[in-house]
């Protein structure tokens, strides 16, 4: 069983922090990587080195597959895989502070699944908050930057299952541990991006293609780890709400290191989204957020 929370206004926040930190750094070491790879190349790599490290590190004292929750466990490892391979192509195609907050759109989505699987309440300012992302993923959509529209389809792909995940995943941390959930993502995604990975293997041919690569596998495993974590520090909509400086990490690094365009559609949409982001993950702490709706 998962262990129960033990608050601290220190150790949380900076874990927390720091998994944020390493996902930008994931999501910057993705752009870097599209030159040199392609998508079915960076998820494989991604999955199964998560899969080879995870087992090696725990599998020494019995089985690290051993779950209650086998058939929860494998969708929700194809629900993340999907999710995460939709933002691999979203980042391919367009600008990476766009894809990023694409993604973020994720909470109301997690929210609207959350009731639909669960039965979970949500708050008329949930569904606010979900109409005040649509508007925002509009916002983004800007013809005059331009950007694949498929692009623009695999972000929204990518928020949507990501949504489902997190809702998924609230439930398999009532019965199982933060390594099993992850272990079992890593294996599904691996199986998933595997055939498409071998019809033409793209292989690192240089130290900074192996730099890159083995940079995104550590990256997720660290900040991936380093969240589940932070959650024994803090509740789940704290930990949400710090983790939505990812998008703003990752916003200023695109603009600054690789020029991503950031005219007033950006900025406004971006803001409602991360407005909308913030505030479905404050409005859990209170009462009268679970009343209405």
């Amino acid at each position: 069983m998962p262990k129960p929370i033990t608050p601290s206004p220190v150790t949380g926040p900076l874990l927390m922090l720091l998994s944020a930190c390493m996902f930008t750094a994931m999501n910057l070491l993705l752009k870097q990587s599209m030159a040199d790879f392609r998508v079915w190349d960076i998820g494989f790599y991604r999955f199964f080195g998560g899969l080879v490290i995870l087992t090696a590190a725990f599998g020494r004292h019995g089985n690290p597959f051993r779950s209650p929750d086998t058939k929860l466990l494998l969708i929700r490892g194809c629900s993340g895989s999907i999710a995460f391979v939709a933002f691999v192509f979203s980042v391919r195609m367009l600008p990476v502070s766009t894809a990023l907050m694409l993604l973020y759109s994720f909470p109301a989505f997690a929210a609207v699944f959350s009731a639909w699987l669960y039965r979970e309440k949500v708050s008329a300012t949930g569904w606010l908050c979900l109409a005040l992302v649509l508007v925002g993923v509009g916002l983004l959509v800007d013809p005059a930057v331009g950007g694949d529209r498929l692009g623009y389809l695999a972000g929204m792909v990518s928020a949507v299952f990501a949504g489902l995940t997190i809702a998924i995943i609230r439930r398999l941390k009532q019965s199982n541990g933060s390594v099993v959930i992850y272990l079992y993502f890593c294996a599904v995604g691996a199986a998933v991006t595997a055939p498409f990975f071998l019809q033409g293997p793209v292989l690192p041919a240089s130290l900074n293609q192996l730099l890159v690569c083995g940079g995104i596998v550590v990256t997720s495993i660290f900040g991936q780890l380093t969240m589940n974590h932070g959650f024994g520090y803090c509740r789940s909509w704290e930990g949400g709400l710090y983790m939505t400086s990812e998008m703003v990490f990752t916003a200023i690094a695109g603009i600054v290191l690789f020029g991503d365009p950031a005219g007033w559609r950006f900025w406004t949409g971006g803001a409602l989204i991360l407005g909308s982001a913030v505030t479905v993950q404050v409005q859990r702490a209170f009462p009268w957020s679970q009343s209405g709706g």
